[in-house]
């Protein structure tokens, strides 16, 4: 069964200033979401106040319905941005250890640190000290950290910051994993390009308040039906004095371009007439895109 972690409503001020303005959103349970948000928009906020670190001056978290008791925060598996593991410990055994804190068995906790050592390519440093692992291992030694006691909900803050292109596939094969067993899954990135491969569904944040959620596919859509996409066998150089139409790119035959509907068609009709058209369809944007837009 998908689980599905909610905030309804969530605001915090920290005196006079407001931090998080009335946050509403879920997380659904085996998906990936991504949380994006420029520096100080709340992303942090937002995840202490789910993992209870801090609490709403209103609004509730819920899971599964019913608001989050202690015992249920238990069994999050949380990654801060800072990292915050024993530097003078060796991995293998800290993660044991974190396990053990969690109320694991000490051959459940061994089997499940060698399993994730080993999808983590930490395998051979499994007995070095934190702190003479290179940024990226220690990155990943954070990730598996989180992930050890099985927990029922991940938080995830920066996961991916520091992962060459290799260890990014490795740790989102091992979420994807997580999140296939209902888990819902949120990760915080200032990597756009990252969030828009990896993740499912998409929570963007500004100045405290939530500016967009929902699927990916869903959002590229939303924010797709003014733009459009056109390549043709001649050349298009005469698109850019046509009324009502916004050349945003542009190479020979090719042009993508902001215009409505009627004023596309009208376009399409006249590259059709005057050449073979190629392609022409609405052009969806890139988070990038999307997020620039809505935070405006």
């Amino acid at each position: 069964m998908n689980s599905l972690l909610e905030l309804h409503s969530v605001t915090r001020s920290y005196g006079s200033r407001a931090v998080l303005k009335d946050v509403s959103f879920g997380v659904r349970g085996g998906r990936i979401t991504g949380f994006v948000g420029s520096n100080g928009a709340g992303k942090t906020t937002t995840m202490r106040i789910i993992l209870g670190v801090l609490a709403p001056d209103s609004g509730e978290v819920t899971l599964d319905g019913k608001p989050l008791a202690v015992e249920q925060r238990a069994r999050f598996g949380y990654m801060p941005e800072e990292r915050g593991l024993y530097p003078k410990m060796k991995l293998a055994e800290q993660l044991v250890y974190l396990g053990r804190l969690h109320g694991m068995t000490a051959a459940a906790a061994k089997q499940s640190t060698d399993a994730l050592l080993e999808r983590l390519t930490l395998t051979e440093r499994a007995n070095d000290l934190v702190e003479a692992l290179s940024l990226g291992n220690q990155q990943r030694a954070q990730i598996a950290a989180a992930l050890v006691h099985e927990p029922d909900v991940l938080v995830l803050d920066e996961p991916f910051s520091g992962l060459d292109p290799i260890a990014v596939e490795s740790v989102l094969a091992v979420l994807k994993d997580r999140a296939a067993t209902g888990v819902p899954v949120l990760f915080s990135s200032h990597q756009l390009d990252i969030v828009e491969r990896l993740c499912d569904d998409l929570v963007v944040i500004a100045d405290g308040g939530i500016r967009a959620s929902g699927s990916r596919e869903q959002l590229r859509a939303d924010h797709s039906s003014d733009r459009f996409e056109l390549q043709v066998a001649g050349d298009l150089g005469w698109l850019r004095a046509e009324p009502g139409v916004e050349v945003l790119e542009f190479d020979g035959g090719y042009a993508v371009f902001d215009a409505s509907v009627d004023v596309a068609q009208a376009v399409l009709a006249k590259a059709i007439a005057a050449s073979s058209v190629l392609r022409f369809a609405p052009k969806q944007p890139s988070l990038a895109q999307i997020f620039k837009e809505v935070i405006k």
